[in-house]
Order: structure tokens, then sequence, then C-alpha cells
């Protein structure tokens, strides 16, 4: 079996769905992928056959506290780098000194803050508080958590760019089985919300607006705006999260050695980042490109392009929410 065989079998592991989820996707509306035979729409959104009996999974398993910290975003919406702030800005005090033995620095994020959906959540090491992830929208969230206390902080990047980003994830996965897939067919199931996790709009106007109705439960902030003043919003979800930096934590560079240690030019250089592979086989260097606002320019066409431009302009008619141009 090849490298992408390999791979892509793992994303779709349709073969391998319980029973349960297999009977759920008999009935359940589907369209057809760029990497998987169809994704199935599940309470509103989309997902691959794995990825579906995962949030099946989280729903009835998880069991969120209310000191818990949620990491949410679609895919490839910073969630790496989202990630790793939030593990070194909550567990500073531990492993601040000396710097060279972060566990940042040996292991990838994603090792590090698991998914809920990802079945592998009950790794977690029973520390105060606990972090995950999520790429689960807010209405499919296990009971759990919708009826917890626990802090949500939720990533959100502009349309292009995290689609962008999602088709040279995929094409550095060497999915060489995107059998008849252009960016233009991608495009269209992007701007007609079958995607995975999607629709993409759906999915942050949601939090969105539980954000503004309950501020104390989620926060909102925008990856343009982190990358442009990592410092201001690190010390934002810090203070959201309950532990703030002190002044002397600032005078002394703490928050200067957390903001440059998580940078995506300091991760992407590390050796578990570059030659690394999490449990599920995927490689670690997929996860890291430019990160760039608005490098969406070197990939889509003006045409293609426009077509997510007004795919955006009709989710969001009637809403105040606009995405970081």
């Amino acid at each position: 079996m090849t490298k992408s065989e390999t791979t892509l079998s793992k994303l779709r592991a349709g073969s391998n769905s319980t029973q349960e989820c297999k009977e759920l996707m008999s009935y359940l509306p589907k369209d057809r992928n760029f990497f998987t035979e169809h994704l199935y729409q599940y309470q509103g959104f989309w997902y691959p056959p794995n990825l579906l009996e995962g949030v099946l999974y989280s729903q009835k398993h998880f069991h969120a506290r209310d000191s818990d910290i949620i990491l949410v975003s679609s895919p490839k919406s910073g969630t790496t780098w989202l990630k790793a702030l939030a593990f070194a800005l909550v567990q500073r005090q531990e492993f601040q000194n000396p710097l060279e033995s972060h566990p940042l620095l040996h292991n990838n994020p994603h090792s590090l803050v698991p998914f809920i959906e990802a079945f592998n959540f009950h790794t977690q090491k029973d520390t105060f508080p606990r972090i995950f992830s999520t790429h689960i929208p807010l209405g499919s969230l296990p009971e759990s958590v919708q009826d917890s206390s626990c802090k949500i902080v939720y990533c959100c990047r502009n349309p292009k760019d995290a689609f962008v980003s999602l088709w040279h994830f995929m094409k550095r996965l060497v999915l060489k089985e995107m059998v008849g897939c252009t960016m233009e067919e991608m495009v269209r199931g992007f701007c007609r919300g079958s995607s995975v996790y999607g629709p993409f709009w759906d999915h942050a106007l949601e939090y969105w607006k539980e954000s503004l109705e309950n501020p104390e439960r989620v926060f909102f902030v925008m990856y343009e705006e982190m990358r442009e003043k990592p410092e201001e919003w690190v010390m934002k979800i810090a203070e959201f999260l309950g532990c703030s930096f002190t002044e002397r934590e600032v005078e002394d560079g703490v928050l200067e050695d957390i903001v440059n240690l998580c940078s995506l030019e300091n991760l992407s250089k590390l050796e578990v980042n570059e030659k690394g592979k999490l449990v599920n086989g995927m490689e670690t260097k997929a996860f890291f490109r430019k990160g760039e606002i608005g490098g969406w320019k070197d990939t889509l066409t003006p045409l293609l392009a426009e077509e997510i431009d007004k795919a955006t302009e009709e989710k969001l008619l009637g809403s105040a929410f606009r995405f970081f141009c």
C-alpha cells in the first residue's frame, strides 16, 4: 500500500465504522467530496464517515468539566497555532523555566491538545485545567460541554485563506486518489457548504453569535488579528481563561517568550514538526505552511476568489459579522 493510500484510508475509515454509524449514514443526506466517496450531513453540517463517527462518539462519551478549556475552529483556521498558544499560556508556571525543556519543543501541539472527536481524548492528562480542541459546530457539541461552564475559544479565519490552506493541506498529504478533483470543483463544494465540517460560514456565525450572547463563556478571535498583534491577543485570551499575565510577567518577558515559542515560524522549524508523525500516521509537517494573511492570492484565480466572496456575501446577509479581509 502506498503512502497516499495509507493516509487516505485513515481519513476515510468508512469500512470500520460502527454499525450504528453505518445505519445512520444510510438515511442521511450525502454529497460527493474530493477525498472521500461521500460526505454525510448530520445536524446541518457535513462529515466523512470517520469524523461523523468521532462526533457521535464524543456526543456519547465526552464528559466535560466546568474547568475545561475547549479550543474551536473550522479546519485550517489557525488550529495548530491556537493549541500551542493556549497550552503554553495555561501551563506557563510549570514549564517556563528552562525554556529549553518545554513540551512544545518536543511534541506537536496536536499531541498535547487532543481533539474530542478523535477518540483519543481519554489520553489527556488529568491536569487542571484540561485543554481540548474540536472542529465540531456549536449545536453538535456534546451535551456535557453545552451544560457545563467550560470556556470556549473560537478562532476564525478569512474563508479564502482557510480554503486555500485546506487545499494545500490535502495536497501535502499526497492524496493522489483525489480523482477528478480540480480546484474549481473543490471551490464549488466549499461554496455550497459541502466541505468537511461545513458550511464554513454557518460554523463561524454560530460561535460568533454565542460569543455575543454569552461573552463569559465563548471568546471569539480573528486569526488575522492575532497574527498582526499576537501579544495583545494572547493577553486577552489569558484574561478570558482566568490566568491573566501579571505586570511582572510581562516585564520579565514571559509573554514575549510564549509568543516566540509558539510562533508558526518557530514551530515549523522544530524537528518534531519537520520529521514527526502523529499516532494516526499523519506527518506533522503537513500542519505547517505559510500561515500568511491574504496568502490565497497565490493560489486562487480572480474568478474562484469571486465565487467564494459571493458565497460569503450571501451567507452573511442580514448579519453584522464580517470576516477580516
